[in-house]
């Protein structure tokens, strides 16, 4: 099985679209065997989920996504563990050991209403209930 988490500094890092980087984990019989960080090249949003796929990965857990992304995820097979934050290598323990923390309602919603020009949403995170109110 292959797990990638989105991932900045060791945490994960809480923006699906934004992330430059994904960890890696080849994980067999419950034990992680090698792990990466694999650059995003550039790509963003729903372009993700194609890197994802290019990489064979079966499982993505991250922090905030939007819809658009969990659609493309979903169709490319990969399964989704949203709303985790921390750090990267102990959620992945967690989730091998049954016990990860996830929210399977997560959502990213920022991109769903209007921001004045200079504010940077991708720039507090994205946990599962974010919803940029008051700027």
């Amino acid at each position: 099985m292959r797990i990638a988490v989105t991932y900045e500094n060791g945490q994960i890092f809480q923006h699906f679209g934004r992330t430059e980087q994904f960890k890696v984990y080849d994980v067999e019989d419950g034990k992680v065997i090698a792990s990466k960080v694999v650059d995003t090249m550039g790509s963003g949003h729903g372009a993700l989920a194609g890197v994802l796929n290019l990489i064979e990965v079966d499982v993505l857990i991250c922090g905030g996504i939007g819809m658009g992304a969990q659609i493309a995820l979903q169709e490319a097979g990969i399964k989704l563990l949203g709303g985790v934050s921390g750090d990267a290598d102990k959620a992945i323990e967690d989730y091998i050991a049954g016990n990860l923390n996830y929210n399977p309602e997560v959502r990213c919603d920022h991109h769903d209403h209007h921001h004045g020009e200079n504010h940077a949403c991708g720039n507090h995170g994205c946990g599962g209930n974010h919803t940029c109110e008051g700027h």
